[in-house]
């Protein structure tokens, strides 16, 4: 077990920072509780600030790759390289006028934005940077982890449906019930593809997940980690799953009457998503903070996390915008088929290895069993690819040769 670094910043280094120091100034033990809320406050204003700025900068990187993809320069107006134009957005989002329509849900307008943010920061709090430790977390290493961000991340469908709701506007409610369709049906791959890891893992805490990953899970559930990440993409409403703000038919969907700060505030939970969905993903799929000895384990997580966002913005620069139709076929069709063979392929996998014995102590899987089971998994979610892509995706259609209306003399005999 690594020990805690010095530097790490969690509500444990906080709250025993803030005893001492009250018991310096002459308090006694009864005090102890004023020690938990000024370190429960002191994390909150530190991960809602930390996240704030990474996702201001990610906006720029965002727009600034998404400019090179597409053959134009992105923002380059303020500051050097356009680094300071989020800042710009910013400050002109706030400098504009914060309207209400009269006809709206005034309590439920203005919580939509909140509940929309909240929980996307809250997920943080237990995420594990750190190596291994139980403490390395932001807040607190929970026994059910994953649960808790199953469970936080379901909110987000009921905040999209309070925005359309409150907003009384035709075209907002219509995004709001498309998004909270596609929320409420993603979930459900998401939750088969993160059943696959809790089988190997045999822990729902996320540090214990982390330490069960003698080998990669992407390597060793690759179809797994599909499911889970095509889940997540949809879960964020990014391209090609964007239909809950679709401008060519909703306007801009369940965010048409929101301007001002509360406007500012839905994009920044959007902007954040990819950040977050990075975290989770790599403490799932790819080890944590699991790396060669020659950098911290910290630096390890944050590369892989701009790995993960950076092949998040290569896929939205660079496919179209699927049809409502298409999105809920591929979760119901597509990921939940494979989502339930998944399930059934790992927990025969595992039951075989121990009939077998290759397992350790803790009752993990031997690494050498895992390194077997990554090519028989591998193999198995390229079959199952080319068996989808060849009779379940529909066939080339060929486009038929235009013949002209006889009504309208276009013909050779026409007038």
């Amino acid at each position: 077990m690594t020990p805690t670094p010095a530097f790490f910043i969690s509500f444990y280094t906080l709250r025993d920072l803030f005893d001492n120091l009250i018991q310096s100034l002459g308090f006694g033990a009864s005090f102890g509780w004023m020690a938990g809320l000024l370190a429960g406050i002191s994390i909150s204003f530190l991960i809602i600030n930390v996240m704030v700025m990474s996702t201001a900068f990610y906006t720029w990187f965002e727009r600034r790759m998404i400019g090179r993809f597409q053959v134009r320069r992105g923002p380059n107006r303020n500051g050097p390289f356009g680094i300071l134009q989020p800042f710009a957005d910013v400050l002109k989002l706030i400098m504009k006028e914060d309207t209400i329509p009269d006809a709206a849900d005034k309590p439920v307008f203005t919580l939509a934005p909140i509940a929309l943010l909240a929980p996307t920061l809250m997920i943080m709090i237990v995420i594990p940077f750190g190596t291994y430790a139980s403490d390395q977390a932001f807040l607190s290493n929970l026994n059910i982890g994953i649960l808790f961000i199953v469970g936080v991340t379901s909110v987000n469908s009921i905040a999209i449906f309070m925005a359309g709701w409150g907003s009384r506007n035709k075209y907002a409610i219509l995004g709001s019930m498309r998004g909270a369709a596609m929320l409420i049906s993603y979930e459900i791959p998401m939750a088969l593809g993160i059943t696959s890891v809790l089988l190997l893992s045999g822990s729902l805490a996320m540090t214990q997940i982390v330490q069960s990953q003698s080998i990669w899970f992407i390597l060793v559930m690759p179809m797994g980690f599909f499911v889970f990440m095509a889940a997540s993409t949809a879960e964020m409403s990014r391209t090609p799953f964007d239909q809950i703000e679709a401008e060519s038919e909703l306007g801009s969907g369940y965010n048409t009457e929101y301007s001002g700060i509360k406007f500012a505030v839905l994009f920044l939970a959007e902007f954040m998503a990819p950040i977050v969905t990075a975290a989770v993903v790599t403490t799932l799929f790819l080890g944590g903070s699991q790396g060669f000895d020659f950098l911290p384990g910290g630096i390890w997580f944050a590369i892989k996390m701009f790995v993960l966002i950076f092949l998040l913005l290569w896929v939205r620069s660079t496919w179209p915008r699927l049809r409502i139709d298409q999105i809920m076929g591929f979760a119901w069709k597509i990921l939940f088929g494979l989502g339930l063979f998944n399930i059934f392929l790992v927990a025969v996998e595992f039951m075989v290895a121990v009939e077998l014995g290759h397992t350790k102590d803790d009752g993990s899987l031997t690494t050498e069993y895992m390194l077997i089971m990554a090519a028989v998994n591998w193999m198995v979610t390229i079959i199952a690819f080319v068996i989808l892509a060849n009779f379940v995706g529909k066939k080339k259609y060929h486009r038929p040769e235009p013949t002209a209306s006889p009504l309208a003399n276009m013909g050779i005999g026409g007038d």
